[in-house]
């Protein structure tokens, strides 16, 4: 693996600050510094930017995201035992890479960096979904981040990407396909993480629409949620407790079809008319 700066290797920094990745915190620590740097430049352009990065681990994507060229790098980590290891590269690269010993759930990137930042991140599996949804329902938009540069395992990218009569679309589809642009960059095998993961892991990058569809947050989460709960019956019976066959006649929309089969535009409906 090539260097990207003078740091130590990665594993030297998880054993001299006894980093074992924890099971319960969903950490898989990516390694290869080769790899990093693949991912920071799929959130180009970063000369000027203020990313900020969640559990960053031992920091090797942090690295890759300042040696990229990034003016501020916000840390966003919840495992105290990182904090030595993330405070070198701050020395490293004095005034570009600030510390928030934080959980991200609870975060508002709003207040946090004071304007339009970038999300780059390695997301931890068990709560990257959760991560995802909060970032796209928040009620102001656009939102307070320009872009999303994210790794999730295979089968999540797959549902966030997600075309209207595939396996994958659902809840998460239409959200992301209502207010952004989404798609997965490339793939990262389970062997270059450690611990190794069970599954091949994806890099998605996505960007928000500046005008998406006018619909009501609160009913589009409702429609969805029920629609996609019951995703194998017709819509007059998975949306039965929503109105039923007269919500989807005033949506001009077939009783008879499934979740899966609606376009984006006709959820918006849906929750327009609800």
């Amino acid at each position: 693996m090539s260097a990207i700066d003078d740091l130590p290797p990665l594993r030297e920094v998880m054993a001299a600050f006894g980093l074992d990745p924890k099971k319960a915190l969903g950490q898989n620590f990516l390694l290869d510094l080769n790899l990093t740097a693949k991912i920071a430049r799929q959130a180009a352009p970063l000369e000027g930017a203020t990313v900020v990065e969640v559990g960053p681990g031992p920091g090797g994507l942090t690295r890759a995201l300042l040696a990229t060229g990034a003016a501020r790098v916000i840390a966003i980590e919840k495992d105290r035992r990182c904090l030595p290891a993330l405070e070198a590269i701050a020395a490293r690269y004095p005034g570009r890479l600030d510390i928030v010993s934080a959980d991200a759930l609870a975060i508002d990137l709003r207040a946090l960096a004071g304007g339009p930042v970038k999300i780059v991140a390695n997301l931890p599996y068990n709560v990257g979904t959760q991560l995802l949804l909060n970032w796209l329902t928040v009620p102001d938009w656009p939102p307070g981040w320009s872009d999303l540069t994210l790794m999730f395992q295979r089968e999540v990218a797959e549902r966030i990407v997600a075309a209207p009569a595939t396996d994958h679309y659902g809840r998460l589809g239409v959200l992301a396909g209502w207010r952004t642009r989404a798609r997965i960059a490339f793939d990262v095998p389970p062997q270059a993480f450690t611990p190794p993961p069970k599954v091949t892991s994806s890099v998605v990058r996505i960007e928000p629409l500046a005008e998406p569809l006018p619909a009501p947050l609160a009913g589009l989460e409702t429609i969805t949620a029920a629609a996609f709960g019951q995703r194998r019956k017709m819509l007059r019976q998975s949306l039965k407790a929503l109105g039923g066959a007269t919500l989807l006649e005033k949506a001009g929309i077939d009783p008879q079809r499934r979740a899966e089969t609606l376009e984006v535009a006709e959820f918006v409906r849906l929750a327009n008319c609800l």
